[in-house]
Order: structure tokens, then C-alpha cells, then sequence
């Protein structure tokens, strides 16, 4: 069993593979104060409760993180409780098959490198992943399965709690789809701004990424993920298909890359 694990700035995935196929998943809260100990007891309790592990036990680990922090606390765990076990941590120096054509490769997100990975695995290119995280990503992917830069706008939960920080009559809101574009109380007019604005923010941009791409703008992919990526999904007509679980299919297959045995 492979244990993959993808650290955002609010959560964190875990996703266990039995060779190709994920058969269980977690999303906990990403905190940076909790120590190797405390992030061990998490892993093991929430494995520990799932028939899915059977006698089988965990034999492989991949992770990536977008808080540094964390990747110390994660890097500390993987030695005192997994010292056994191959561990594959994205960072520089880490065989990933992705060129990165950035004027600072450095800059690049490990997350969004191995989203790449997976676009190009599982669908070809040219292709746009849209990552819906803390904050939504647009990644440009070539038909050579090159990285070749994106965009980065404000999440969703940002854009809300924004609007309830800086505007004093503003209440906080559960984002879901209105009765209509055309509001009739307070609630369903930040529903309607946020949803639909968001909505055409995504469309935007990807076209315009798209005619960029390709001088056949319908020749590319594009490829939604991330945890809050369903709140759109019905909205964004640009989007063509979604794949949850993009980026722990893409440390499979670093993982795959950096233990496969010659």
C-alpha cells in the first residue's frame, strides 16, 4: 500500500493507493504547530480505523507540501515511524519527468508540478489544470507535457471571508447555488456575486490561457481538482472534466519514478 499525502495552507489529503487504484481518502486540517508525534498519531489512528489496510501495511509513502513547516514536522515522521518504508518527499532534486519552462523553476508549487504529472498521465496535452484551494491555480500544460506557467487568484473562502471582514453589514454565508442570479435578500446576493463571479473569473481566464495554448483553443483539456472545485463545477462551462484526486495520482507516479528499480 502506498500512502500519498498532500499538504495545502488549509488542508491536508490523504490518499491510500493498492497499486493504481485509491481505495480510501482523508482530508484533515492543515495545522503547522502540530509536531512529528502528533501528525504520526493522526496518520496511524486514521489508518487504523479503516478495514481498507486489511493485514496489509504501508509500504510506501509520497508526499508534498506547499508549507514548509509542515514538510520538516512530515520529514521527521517518515524517519522515526516509517524508517522502513521508501519515502518520496517533492522537492528539488526529485525525479518528476516535468520540464518546468518558468523564468524561476524554484518559484513553482511542488503541488502544481505534480498536478502536471498527473494532467499529462491521465488525459495528454496541451491541457489547464484549475486547482480550487486556498487559492484557485491555473496551470498551463503543453502537448509535451511541459509546465509552462498559470495564473493565481484569491480562493473561494478568501473571496467570502473578505467580504465579511471589510463589509460591516456583511454576513457570513454558506456558498451554494441561489434561487437566482438576481438576488432578493443580502444572503443571496453575496451568493449570487461570489458563485457566479467566480464562475466567470474561471471561464476568463481559462479561455484566454486556452487561445494561448493552442491555436485551437478547443483542442485543450481542462481539468478541475481541489477540494472546492464541486461549488463551481456546474457554473464554469469552460471546465471538462474533473478529477479529484489529481494530485495524489501524481505522487503515484513520482513515487513510481524515483523506487522503480532498473
Amino acid at each position: 500500500m502506498l500512502l500519498t499525502i498532500d499538504v495545502g495552507n488549509t488542508h491536508t489529503v490523504l490518499g491510500l493507493f493498492d497499486g493504481e487504484e485509491i481505495v480510501e481518502h482523508w482530508r484533515v486540517s492543515t495545522d503547522p504547530r502540530r509536531t512529528a508525534d502528533e501528525t504520526a498519531v493522526l496518520m496511524q489512528g486514521l489508518m487504523g480505523a479503516h478495514p481498507a489496510l486489511g493485514e496489509d501495511t504501508v509500504d510506501g509513502l509520497a508526499i508534498c507540501s506547499t508549507v514548509p513547516s509542515v514538510l520538516h514536522e512530515l520529514r521527521e515522521v517518515t524517519r522515526r515511524y516509517y524508517g522502513d518504508v521508501p519515502a518520496v518527499l517533492v522537492e528539488p532534486g526529485i525525479k518528476t519527468g516535468v520540464h518546468v519552462l518558468t523564468d524561476n523553476p524554484k518559484e513553482v508549487g511542488a503541488d502544481r508540478i505534480v498536478n502536471t504529472l498527473a494532467a499529462k498521465h491521465l488525459y495528454g496535452g496541451p491541457c489547464i489544470v484549475v486547482d480550487f484551494g486556498t487559492a484557485t491555480t491555473f496551470d498551463a500544460v503543453n502537448e509535451r507535457g511541459d509546465y509552462l506557467g498559470g495564473a493565481i487568484a484569491p480562493g473561494i473562502e478568501i473571496s467570502v471571508e473578505a467580504l465579511g471582514q471589510r463589509g460591516a453589514k456583511l454576513p457570513k454565508i454558506e456558498i451554494i447555488r441561489p434561487r437566482n442570479v438576481i438576488g432578493k435578500n443580502t444572503v443571496e446576493c453575496m451568493q449570487s456575486g461570489i458563485l457566479y463571479g467566480y464562475a466567470g473569473q474561471v471561464d476568463g481566464v481559462v479561455n484566454r490561457m486556452a487561445a494561448e495554448l493552442s491555436t485551437d483553443p478547443d483542442d485543450v483539456q481542462v481539468i478541475a481538482t481541489g477540494g472546492l472545485a464541486p461549488l463551481v463545477l456546474g457554473e464554469a462551462s469552460s471546465i471538462d472534466v474533473h478529477e479529484p484526486w489529481l494530485t495524489l495520482i501524481g505522487l503515484r507516479l513520482v513515487y513510481e519514478k524515483n523506487t522503480a528499480t532498473t
